[in-house]
């Protein structure tokens, strides 16, 4: 899925205080009455996505999920565009098709907010303790379903109660395909995007979602995040204390590789949203009965307060 740079909590609180000193910046003001973000119905929807079956690109549950996936977003309103490309793994000769779904909501708004999140599934489970099954996709109910859980879930608010800034809710394909021996595997969905984005006005905020449902649940500041975007991560966790802030430290807990990064290179000012602490990380344990209703509440209702402020 990713590469971990490092994990580190103790001393990390000083490196973590410089970000809360920034404040949180601009807010955008809402005469909006905010939506009541529904957990279990979160939850639903990763039970959903894992009925499929593994997700990984190539995958008959790849396929049918981006139909459910498109066909779930445009119910909506929302505008919803496929952006599709093609990765050919080393020491093969056919490409496997991508898509990456980017959903629109208020195309005119001058202001934006960007969400993302994955919507693939790795296509093995390299930390299995069976090692019988490290060569076999995983189901991804974590790693993958939950992140999308929550921007499908908001976006079936939006269209009864549409946010006061525009809003683009973006599913990246292909994040998971990397290894030690494919370096270039990893990401490719968040790479087409920013590709595609490079000259374009950047949104105001942008947020990453990775890994989101844990049931132990517990949000430490991703250290590329802080050193590339600290205003952001101001913004960002600012919001999550009013609202969750038994659920977020100040502290930096890990430097992650993931999808802010080529977003990042774009020009897009991008944080990454992950409990890393995830022990089923790659494994087949990766399950719904791992994933927590109470912990995409959580997520959900911090990313309707910053986005519908009072």
């Amino acid at each position: 899925m990713r590469r971990l740079w490092s994990w580190h909590r103790a001393g990390a609180g000083a490196a973590a205080a410089l970000f809360l000193l920034a404040g949180a910046g601009a807010t955008i003001a809402s005469a909006v009455e905010p939506p009541i973000f529904d957990g279990a119905a979160a939850w639903r929807l990763v039970e959903t996505q894992c009925a499929f079956g593994p997700r990984n690109p190539g995958s008959s549950g790849h396929r049918a999920c981006l139909a459910w996936l498109e066909g779930e977003l445009k119910k909506t309103g929302a505008v919803v565009k496929r952006q599709t490309f093609s990765y050919t793994p080393p020491g093969t000769k056919t490409p496997i098709p991508m898509c990456n779904l980017v959903a629109t909501f208020g195309p005119g708004a001058d202001r934006r907010i960007l969400l993302a999140t994955h919507w693939d599934t790795r296509p093995w489970a390299e930390n299995d303790p069976d090692s019988t099954r490290r060569d076999k996709p995983i189901l991804g109910a974590n790693d993958g379903a939950s992140g999308v859980a929550v921007l499908l879930q908001l976006a079936r608010h939006f269209r009864s109660e549409p946010p006061p800034v525009g809003v683009d809710l973006v599913f990246f394909d292909g994040e998971d395909m990397g290894s030690k021996q494919d370096p270039k595997g990893w990401f490719l969905g968040s790479r087409e995007y920013g590709r595609r984005s490079l000259g374009q006005k950047p949104p105001e905020h942008a947020v990453l979602l990775d890994m989101v449902g844990d049931a132990d649940l517990l949000f430490y500041v991703e250290g590329n995040s802080l050193q590339a975007v600290p205003e952001q991560v101001a913004w960002f966790w600012a919001g999550a204390r009013e609202v969750a802030p038994a659920f977020f430290t100040d502290q930096v807990g890990y430097y992650v590789e993931d999808d802010h990064l080529p977003l990042i290179a774009a020009g897009i000012p991008c944080l990454d949203l992950i409990d890393f602490n995830y022990p089923h990380w790659h494994t087949h344990a990766d399950t719904p009965d791992k994933v927590s209703i109470s912990s995409l509440q959580v997520v959900g209702d911090v990313l309707t307060h910053l986005l519908y402020p009072r």
